[in-house]
């Protein structure tokens, strides 16, 4: 199990690992602007009409996030992404460590250390770090996403039933999202939902 999860992680975010700088020629975006604009992604994503729809927002509330590290902390994590992706989880938890170090406030240095931490095969670090993105960005629906399946893997149907929930709240358009949470249910509540 613990290795299909482990699979899945690359294919649900795709762009992890990677943040971006602001496309050349975009003005300096100070905290409050990029605050604002987060708030209006998530009510576009919350009331996506469909899959597509929301992928779009996906992106946008993603390169949003990224812009938010500062050139250094954004090194770290592309080359602890790379690290990740050459199956080099300890190599990538180094990367990500020294990110957190230098801006423990950004949630996504949070967020990559604990799909590190899961290559790794330490579930319940991983599970920290998630709790900790949750705590500085109450809207990351791909850290509930994670923590259900760790939740899952754990043998607690009813608290990833809980965190799917919550992650479909903020992307109903989740793709799968649907289909996971009939399974989950089921998990949890037992065959008769």
């Amino acid at each position: 199990m613990r290795r299909r999860l482990v699979l899945l992680l690359p294919a649900a975010w795709p762009m992890a690992g990677r943040a971006q700088p602001a496309a050349p020629g975009t003005p300096p975006r100070g905290p409050e602007a990029r605050k604002a604009e987060l708030d209006r992604a998530f009510e576009a994503l919350r009331t996506a009409p469909n899959e597509e729809g929301a992928a779009l927002v996906e992106g946008r509330i993603r390169m949003l996030w990224a812009q938010g590290a500062s050139p250094a902390v954004g090194l770290l994590l592309r080359r602890g992404g790379r690290n990740l992706e050459a199956e080099l989880p300890v190599e990538a938890l180094e990367d990500y460590d020294a990110a957190i170090t230098l801006a423990p406030d950004f949630a996504e240095s949070w967020f990559l250390r604990a799909q590190a931490n899961l290559r790794a095969g330490a579930g319940a670090a991983a599970a920290r770090d998630l709790q900790e993105v949750l705590r500085l960005e109450p809207r990351h629906w791909p850290a509930l996403t994670m923590l259900a399946a760790i939740q899952n893997e754990a043998g607690d149907p009813q608290g990833a039933l809980r965190s799917l929930r919550a992650a479909l709240a903020i992307n109903p358009q989740m793709p799968g999202g649907a289909e996971r949470l009939r399974e989950q249910r089921r998990k949890a509540e037992g065959d008769a939902t």
